[in-house]
């Protein structure tokens, strides 16, 4: 416990001396961001509830805490807000319907012994659990690209006023596409880091490659890791062309004001 305080002191320092107050209110979003999933979590408990609306609810307010309350409402975190409201309701039906097309809900065969002494009659439904927890990975990242394409766009437009909306939305997409490439391998590098111990068990219960792909637990995993690509592939255009379509259409109003102004 000692050292976890330590470093979460450490955290605290090096953030507000790089970040000022924006690393400060990004320091505090950590623990909102872990109060709402705890209070997802109890909730998902009652099977009068369904964990993919309250999922959905959830990683709305998550998005509204990583945008609006770490870099404070403009129309880059407007945009970037409206971006990823539409992607993930695009992402959440086809994340239902692959999570129970591939039996990925309940537990694998490797987690029977830590599971046999409880009752697995929960009265919940685990496919839309299986859902739920996917569509929760997803939304920290595609948040992140979201944010990290309307920023610079934003940039480009103030010192490019006269761009096209075209040549925006272009500008968003070549920022995203060197977004693309880094976060999917980060994605990719975070399950083996956290899933290095089970593989390493797969290892010593003599799994072959085979019974690697087809067992429960890694296709789960690696279906999250494939959500969470192709939501970061979707937020791209979708982000650069709500940022476009709105910077523009902004410029274009103020141009008619001062018109009627004249």
């Amino acid at each position: 416990m000692n050292v976890l305080i330590l470093l979460s002191v450490v955290l605290l320092i090096l953030m507000i001396a790089i970040g000022g107050k924006k690393g400060l209110r990004s320091f505090f979003s950590l623990f909102i961001n872990f109060a709402i999933i705890m209070l997802t979590v109890l909730f998902m408990l009652d099977p009068a509830v369904d964990p993919i609306i309250l999922t959905v609810i959830a990683c709305t307010a998550i998005s509204c805490i990583n945008l609006f309350f770490i870099n404070q409402i403009n129309n880059k975190t407007v945009t970037a807000f409206i971006a990823t409201v539409i992607t993930i309701s695009i992402m959440v039906a086809f994340i239902y319907l692959f999570a129970k097309k591939a039996k990925i809900q309940g537990f694998g065969e490797e987690e029977i012994d830590e599971l046999k002494v409880f009752s697995l009659y929960l009265g919940v439904d685990f496919v839309k659990i299986g859902a739920a927890v996917i569509i929760m990975s997803t939304i920290g990242a595609i948040t992140d690209v979201a944010i990290s394409i309307t920023s610079p766009m934003r940039e480009i437009f103030q010192h490019h006023p006269s761009i096209s909306r075209k040549e925006l939305f272009k500008s968003g997409l070549l920022i995203g596409r060197d977004i693309l490439g880094s976060n999917a391998n980060t994605l990719f590098f975070a399950f083996i880091g956290g899933y290095l111990g089970l593989l390493i068990w797969f290892k010593d219960l003599e799994y072959t490659f085979g019974e690697i792909v087809n067992s429960k637990v890694f296709n789960a995993e690696m279906m999250t890791i494939c959500f969470a690509g192709i939501g970061i592939a979707l937020i791209i255009p979708i982000a650069s062309w709500v940022n476009a379509y709105y910077l523009v259409n902004r410029r274009e109003k103020h141009l008619e004001a001062d018109k009627e102004k004249h």
